[in-house]
């Protein structure tokens, strides 16, 4: 009886032993639900690298465009589902922020951040990381088999001549298409905006739900032109894709991905620890591949694709004011030009 009560405490004490190195089970860790309008294909790194540094939390990505996720996020004000914003447009977030939905919070390493892409809180409502701007892929081989001009500015995009020939997101869906028109309206003035904005849709062929679609069209041959995000069009020139990039020479509009903690989380301390890694210097270097500008400038990584203006031609944003324009933009936008966005 003696020898068998000591191989049970043997036994039980091996048991804790190895309970102690084993990894965190999945089903007592901490979930996350962290709203995102990033591309498909940087998710599974980002959570692969926030998980390992932080193996009792994990993150349960519910992913849209832009626009979609900005309506869902006040659809659920009053009760909201998710913990954290994470790669969503400051100005939909600064939106958010004024709906007091938001958790002010200073994540470490803030100080790196440049001013002009964070909240100017203190403590901040949303830190920025990976900026993108508006630029304009176009597919040289059906250029020239269309016999069309190399388009230089956005001006030269409401010539008869591109009738048919242009695809642009619809900026009430797309983050990257609201981008391009509060572009039009701080280069153009309001009135005059409207006005390019009208001539602009007499060639759009249509207008598609996601800001990079429209480059992966122009990629394809589908049509010539394509608004759309910068770095799309690297990535698929990279791939071979017979793009030009375009980057018009009144500016370039642009928005920066931020990370931001909703107020009434249940999981507050786990969604700081992702603020944290969001903006932690590996995460900017997972960020690098995907992104011609960041947040944090001195690890910015210029691409031999991208043309060396792009950083001269960037405009400066002032977020919060393109968010509390967007509800009367998009109402206006949606009453014009509506009728030749793609089916949802």
């Amino acid at each position: 009886m003696k020898s068998n009560a000591s191989f049970r405490s043997l036994v039980l004490g091996l048991g804790f032993a190895v309970a102690a190195v084993l990894p965190v089970d999945a089903s007592a860790a901490t979930e996350l639900t962290v709203y995102t309008a990033m591309e498909n294909e940087v998710l599974a790194s980002y959570k692969k690298a926030f998980e390992t540094a932080n193996p009792d939390i994990r993150i349960k990505w519910v992913r849209d465009s832009t626009g979609v996720i900005t309506a869902r996020l006040l659809a659920e004000k009053d009760n909201p589902q998710a913990d954290v914003i994470w790669g969503v447009y400051a100005s939909s977030v600064s939106l958010l922020g004024k709906e007091g939905m938001l958790e002010a919070y200073a994540p470490a390493g803030l100080d790196r951040i440049d001013a002009k892409f964070r909240h100017p809180g203190n403590p901040p409502l949303w830190t920025g990381n990976g900026v993108e701007a508006t630029a304009v892929c176009v597919n040289k081989i059906e250029l020239a088999k269309q016999n069309l001009p190399m388009p230089s500015t956005w001006r030269d995009l409401v010539k008869p001549v591109y009738k048919n020939k242009i695809v642009m997101p619809n900026p009430a869906s797309s983050g990257t298409g609201y981008s391009a028109v509060n572009a039009w309206r701080q280069i153009f003035g309001v009135q005059e905006a409207w006005k390019f904005m009208d001539a602009l849709h007499d060639n759009i062929a249509q207008y598609t739900h996601s800001g990079s679609k429209t480059c992966t069209m122009a990629a394809m041959g589908e049509y010539p032109i394509g608004i759309s995000l910068d770095f799309r069009s690297i990535v698929l020139s990279r791939q071979g894709a017979p793009l030009e990039i375009v980057l018009p020479l009144e500016g370039l509009g642009l928005d920066v991905n931020a990370v931001a903690l909703i107020k009434k989380s249940k999981n507050i301390e786990a969604a700081r620890k992702l603020a944290d890694f969001a903006i932690s210097e590996e995460a900017f270097r997972l960020y690098q591949p995907y992104f011609a500008a960041l947040a944090r400038p001195e690890m910015n990584m210029p691409t031999k694709e991208m043309p060396g203006a792009y950083y001269d031609r960037l405009l400066s944003i002032d977020f919060d004011k393109a968010g509390d324009a967007r509800p009367e933009v998009l109402k206006e936008w949606r009453q014009r030009f509506d009728s030749k966005s793609e089916a949802k």
